[in-house]
């Protein structure tokens, strides 16, 4: 018996530049991709309704109907569909206005021909990824009450065991999202949190990086200081993350998860909410998150001693954190046992 070869991941590649469309074909088909090309907006879409694709290149500057304008509307008729913007000037509030929008990530002219197929393959599996949850989702809505908490509750774990997964690869990341659920949940602990207010605590702590699935890995893990583009584009995997897991947990976790780098005094990036009206959630781990962060080796420094860094953590109150869960989280074990 004959096994038919597996189909090639179909991509639409959409530039007003003729040149740079049949030079992304002939980088990516000799890559194993199946490539098509649109010059303008209805041609993309009128592509797409006769040939689905796997994944677009956008370009976000293009004459007529932009790529940042088209990109809402693709979303929207085309829901599986992978999309990655292509810019030869990045402007951080457009490429952040396009990640909320949907797009999975960004490439830069001139393109860098292995940079880009990592990209690329990058948001393939983030694409499969999605498409298995949303099958998921699907099976639950169609199952009584009980079944659907089961399989929820199997997902879940096949979720820890993908956060366990990718942090093995990174060695300034590994065991963070572990010891981030340990102190947040300590944390909740002192603030008097038990029942289900701890349970969607622990899970929005495990989860809370996920989105960084999406995240190029040669800028997360760069060497040096990030610029502030840079840093705006890491921090969007609070966008993504929630889009991940929201399917399949419930609006507490998603939000705590998507407010985790907010500041307490309101002067995060993008930031929509403030004090109090952060969730709580999200306000534990803003200190659980930041202080094994600085306790942690990164590319660009070694960790902080545990004494600096709770030394950092009460400089903050009132600033970037909130006072009482401050507070609380120097009535917890580990910092405890730090005085001993």
């Amino acid at each position: 018996m004959v096994t038919a070869a597996p189909a090639k991941e179909s991509i639409l590649i959409v530039d007003d530049e003729k040149t740079v469309r049949r030079s992304l074909n002939r980088c990516l088909t000799v890559n194993g991709f199946d490539c098509e090309e649109a010059g303008n907006a209805e041609e993309a879409l009128g592509s797409l309704q006769n040939n689905p694709a796997d994944l677009v290149i956008l370009d976000i500057m293009m004459p007529g109907t932009s790529g940042s304008d088209l990109l809402p509307q693709l979303k929207k008729s085309f829901p599986d569909t992978a999309v990655v913007m292509a810019t030869a000037v990045v402007d951080p509030d457009i490429i952040v206005n396009c990640m909320k929008n949907g797009a999975l990530d960004y490439i830069t002219k001139p393109f860098d021909v292995k940079q880009l197929i990592s990209n690329i393959q990058t948001v393939m599996e983030k694409r499969k990824l999605e498409l298995n949850l949303k099958e998921t989702r699907q099976v639950l809505e169609g199952k009584v009450e009980k079944q659907a908490r089961e399989l929820q509750e199997l997902f879940i774990d096949a979720i820890e065991s993908l956060v366990g997964a990718l942090e093995a690869k990174d060695k300034y990341t590994a065991g963070h999202s572990r010891r981030v659920t340990k102190i947040a949940v300590d944390t909740g602990l002192a603030l008097g949190l038990s029942g289900e207010e701890l349970e969607n605590l622990r899970w929005a702590a495990l989860l809370h990086d996920i989105g960084k699935i999406g995240i190029d890995p040669s800028v997360q893990n760069k060497p040096g200081t990030l610029t502030p583009t840079e840093y705006n584009y890491i921090l969007t995997h609070c966008t993504i993350g929630p889009s991940i897991v929201g399917p399949l947990v419930n609006d507490m976790i998603v939000e705590a998860i998507r407010h985790h780098h907010d500041s307490y005094d309101g002067t995060g990036l993008n930031q929509t909410v403030i004090g109090k009206d952060i969730p709580l959630g999200a306000r534990i781990l803003a200190v659980a998150d930041s202080f094994d962060a600085m306790t942690s080796d990164r590319p660009y420094r070694a960790a902080m001693s545990a004494g600096k860094a709770i030394a950092e953590i009460k400089r903050c109150a009132g600033t970037q954190f909130d006072p009482a869960v401050v507070k609380a989280f120097l009535k917890t074990p580990i910092i405890n046992s730090l005085k001993d």
